[in-house]
């Protein structure tokens, strides 16, 4: 039983090396695993393509990629774009987490590392919450390296940090959708909904145009919306949109996400290199489509 995790964390290691040595290599060898082909970096087509070419070559060690990869830093950004009124409040930010002082915290709120993803707690009542273990998650949070795995060095520069953030409250008190923007240039294309999302459930992904028609080609059998599946462009849709220009212009591609509750927008972060750039969920439609958004020919020269 544990040989096969031991396989998993040997991969890791060896990947985490391979970054070291080199992140084009290793990235090479990641999207060879994964759909069994060789990685095209001098034509790239694809969405995935198109994005792991970025993420070798426009956005390694590109100063304003990390600024606005950084969870924390970002936040100055969307004030100098004009969108400071869609930031969520925060209560403070930590390099150490024995410099916490959870006492001055509300009952609800969301500990998250600006460094990386996956490492968000939600605590929604401080009562119950086991503050010696929580510091020692943190710490593991600051001294994670998860960068390395896939060779995304927009992290790498990002000085770690605990942020606590106000907890979004709904109205049927589940976590909130993420409406999440794909977008070049100032050009949104495509949105993408996260529905149900819990702690212990795998959450939906749903493509649309920016007219909020579902795009049924972009989900893989088994992962589509059901047939009967009708979806209202909830209030705030164009207002999102607007922002999403806004916080995408200087880029060639960015992921805007964002939350909205009862219309109010909120901001979520920028993501440059959703799944790494190895989301072998897409379709080869979404694949085709959303590499076309991408425009390398500008971005090269």
């Amino acid at each position: 039983m544990e040989k096969k995790p031991r396989l998993i964390g040997l991969k890791n290691t060896l990947c985490r090396i391979l970054t070291l040595l080199s992140p084009r290599l290793n990235t090479r060898v990641l999207y060879r695993r994964k759909f069994g082909k060789p990685l095209d970096l001098d034509n790239p087509q694809t969405f995935n393509e198109k994005i792991l070419w970025l993420k070798l070559n426009t956005y390694y060690g590109n100063p304003l990629i990390t600024q606005c990869a950084d969870k924390y830093a970002v936040r100055e950004y969307v004030e100098k774009q004009g969108c400071g009124d869609i930031l969520n409040e925060i209560y403070g930010c930590w390099s150490n987490p024995d410099e916490i002082d959870f006492s001055l915290l509300p009952d609800k709120f969301v500990l998250k590392n600006n460094y990386y993803y996956h490492m968000n707690l939600v605590v929604t009542d401080k009562s119950k919450l086991n503050i010696p273990a929580t510091r020692k998650l943190l710490r593991g949070w600051l001294r994670n390296n998860g960068h390395l795995l896939r060779s995304e060095m927009q992290y790498a520069a990002i000085p770690k940090k605990i942020i606590a953030e106000k907890f979004i409250e709904t109205a049927d008190g589940l976590a909130p959708i993420d409406y999440k923007v794909y977008c070049s240039y100032g050009k949104p294309s495509y949105v993408m909904t996260c529905l149900g999302r819990t702690a212990t459930t795998k959450p939906l992904f749903y493509f649309y145009d920016l007219e909020g028609n579902l795009q049924r080609e972009f989900s893989r059998e088994g992962l589509e919306a059901p047939a009967d599946y009708i979806y209202d462009k909830p209030k705030g849709w164009d207002k999102m949109l607007e922002y999403a220009r806004k916080l995408s212009e200087p880029f060639p591609f960015v992921r805007v996400d964002f939350y909205m509750e009862e219309g109010k927008i909120i901001f979520g972060e920028l993501t440059f290199t959703p799944a790494a750039g190895l989301d072998t969920d897409l379709t080869p439609a979404a694949e085709t489509q959303m590499g076309a958004i991408i425009d390398l020919l500008t971005t090269k020269r």
